[in-house]
């Protein structure tokens, strides 16, 4: 697949999925850095806008997946 084939409108890449996954991917990394840093006896200063952003990203892309799932399921059924 190249990458052009990412931005088709049929494709087997869920684009939600994988902003989700990197919005989480970054969360980790700050946790990480967070625990490093207290390690060293210093603090790490994140702003909570940018962090609650990355929260609101991740669930949202996460929770649309699955409400698609969910009612993709309901409406095949009928």
């Amino acid at each position: 697949m190249a990458f052009k084939d990412i931005f088709k409108d049929s494709n087997d890449i869920n684009e939600k999925n994988v902003v989700g996954f990197a919005s989480f991917a970054v969360m980790v990394t700050f946790a990480f850095a967070d625990i490093i840093t207290g390690f060293f006896g210093k603090d790490l200063v994140v702003s909570e806008f940018i962090y609650n952003s990355f929260v609101i990203i991740t669930l949202g892309s996460f929770g649309i997946d699955g409400v698609t799932k969910v009612f993709s399921s309901i409406i095949n059924k009928s």
